[in-house]
């Protein structure tokens, strides 16, 4: 008998981690945070690690980094691995909390889209107090391929109503920039229930 997998383990990609030193410690604008997201997730899908997402946690009034995710669905063989939840699990290990509203400092998401469904979730229940978004609409699915799930039409609303602040439209065109050229390469567009392209 094979026993089940009592664990899971997932990682940022080689590329990154010798990356992470050379990173700016303080990202003072939301236009910085998101040059910085979108030229990650640029170099993600090039790499072969996953789809072009990536995502930052910042203190949203110093701009000091906390943590950087990517999307690491292919080089982990996990569907959740997520560039939101790697971004966000990893300033929770890096804080020691789960919940990242505690501690004094505003956290704030920064992605290079509106988060899928699953992120969606990710992002309300994490304790972040903002959220900074390159854009939301069609243009993600697409371009891309990928399916995003049945995100609430007020998804922003939904946020605000719990107290996160959305920002929305932060570097659009560069972010779109990066799925038009995943769009046009030949890379495996991963959809669940045999979508896959």
């Amino acid at each position: 008998m094979t026993l089940p997998a009592t664990s899971l383990d997932a990682s940022l990609p080689e590329w990154l981690l010798t990356l992470l030193p050379e990173l700016p410690d303080v990202l003072p604008t939301a236009e910085e945070r998101m040059d910085l997201v979108n030229d990650l997730a640029d170099r993600n899908w090039r790499a072969g690690n996953g789809g072009p997402f990536a995502a930052i946690v910042v203190d949203a009034d110093s701009g000091r980094l906390v943590s950087v995710g990517v999307n690491v669905v292919l080089s982990s063989g996990i569907s959740g691995m997520h560039a939101e939840v790697m971004a966000l699990g990893l300033a929770q290990r890096t804080l020691g909390r789960w919940d990242l509203g505690e501690g004094g400092a505003e956290l704030e998401l920064v992605v290079n889209w509106r988060p899928c469904v699953m992120c969606y979730g990710a992002t309300m229940w994490s304790g972040v107090r903002s959220l900074v978004v390159a854009g939301s609409g069609p243009e993600l699915e697409e371009l891309t391929g990928f399916d995003e799930g049945p995100v609430v039409t007020d998804w922003d609303a939904q946020f605000e109503a719990r107290g996160i602040r959305v920002r929305e439209g932060v570097r659009r065109a560069e972010a779109l920039d990066v799925y038009r050229a995943y769009g046009a390469a030949d890379t495996l567009v991963y959809n669940a229930r045999g979508l896959a392209e």
